[in-house]
Formats: structure tokens, sequence, C-alpha cells
């Protein structure tokens, strides 16, 4: 009897404990869902002029317009593209009408591209304002000698070019250049919450089949 009451709590208490990982990855799922539809909503939205003091929580992924000045200087930060072709992402100083100084995002040009001259001065951005969340303490320093990054940091690259910490990334420019612009899309943001809660919920089936089966071969034999 009493291997069948700790057989039963322990079964208990697991099947408890992968029930609710369950539904939290299900709760998790929920509030993923409604940050992407914030995201894109964000993206997608009209443009306005970029804020005077941005704030990354409230206009994060914001979309906006500036027009100004592209200077001749560039930092090149390491890309590789959703279609596996390697190359870097431009960015250079933008001086807009009113004066500012800030980041801008051009896009993308192949590997073989990285030195070749490009078009500067005046331009008119469509895009979003970003703080990128990218690197971490694998990511290789930046290398001075040949102007490559390998992650978009703000701060840093602010401090390169003499501008505000403020990124634009270009969805759209006129006049056109070779630069190939990557807009801000939700698509590199990962949803994985199903998958984990379809993972827990399957563990808990199994673990409640494991248990009954043990309690079962548990039970008192009969005499006879």
């Amino acid at each position: 009897m009493r291997r069948l009451i700790f057989l039963s709590l322990v079964g208990g208490l697991g099947l408890t404990a992968l029930l609710s990982l369950g539904v939290w990855q299900m709760q998790r799922l929920a509030w993923k869902q409604d940050l992407l539809q914030t995201i894109e909503a964000r993206i997608t939205a009209a443009s306005v002029v970029v804020p005077k003091t941005p704030i990354e929580d409230q206009d994060r992924y914001r979309a906006v317009t500036v027009s100004g000045e592209i200077e001749d200087r560039e930092l090149h930060v390491f890309w590789v593209t959703k279609d596996a072709e390697t190359g870097y992402r431009i960015i250079v100083p933008l001086v807009t009408e009113g004066g500012r100084r800030l980041l801008l995002d051009r896009g993308f040009v192949p590997a073989a591209d990285k030195d070749a001259a490009r078009t500067h001065g005046t331009i008119s951005i469509t895009g979003n304002l970003l703080w990128p969340d990218e690197g971490d303490w694998t990511t290789p320093t930046p290398e001075l000698d040949t102007n490559i990054l390998y992650a978009r940091d703000v701060t840093y690259m602010a401090e390169r070019l003499g501008t505000e910490p403020v990124l634009v990334v270009a969805r759209s420019a006129s006049p056109q250049a070779t630069v190939v612009p990557q807009p801000v899309t939700t698509v590199g943001i990962q949803n994985n919450h199903l998958q984990y809660a379809i993972t827990w919920f399957s563990l808990a089936v199994i673990w409640a089949a494991m248990t009954i089966y043990f309690l079962w071969r548990s039970r008192p034999k009969s005499e006879g």
C-alpha cells in the first residue's frame, strides 16, 4: 500500500509539473503572437518624422521618413542573407535637413562589392527605427584595419561615426542606389512556444501512461 501511495504521489506531482509547463508555454505563445502583431503594426504603420528623443520601448520598429545628406564614411557589418549570400550591411552617417546626425543602415552589398564606390549626397529614406539585439560574448571584436563589424552595436557605431545613437534601417530610398535595402521584419523573431507546449504535453501523456502502468504492476495480488 505504501508503494502505491508513493507511486501515486510521484506520478501526480510529475504530471502536474509537466502540464503546468505546457500551459505556461501556451500562455507564452499568446504573448508572443500579440507581440508579433504589435511589431508588425509598427513596421507597416504610416511613417512619421524621427522623434527628437527616441525611446527604445516606445519607438522600436517605428516607421519613419527622413531626408538628408549621406556622408562619405561607412561601417561594414558582416551579414548573411536569408538566401545564404554573404556580404555586408552598409552603415553611414545621415545628416538630416534639421542638422541631426543619425545612423543609417542603407542595406546589403555582396562581399565582392564591399569597397566599391557608392553614391552619397542627398537622399530620402523610408524605414524603421531599430535597436538590434545582436552579438554576445562569442561575437568577434570589430576589425578596425579592414573596417568589419560582426554586430550592429548602435552605441559603438555612433561613437565611430559621430552620430546620435539612433539607427534608421532603410526600407526604401530615393534616389535608389546599388545597396539593396534589408527592411526590418518579424521573420527573425523566434516563436517556438507551440512546439515547446506540444513537447511538454506529450511528456505529460507519457508520464501518465507510465504512472498507470507502474501502479497496475504494483497492485496487490489476490490470493487463491
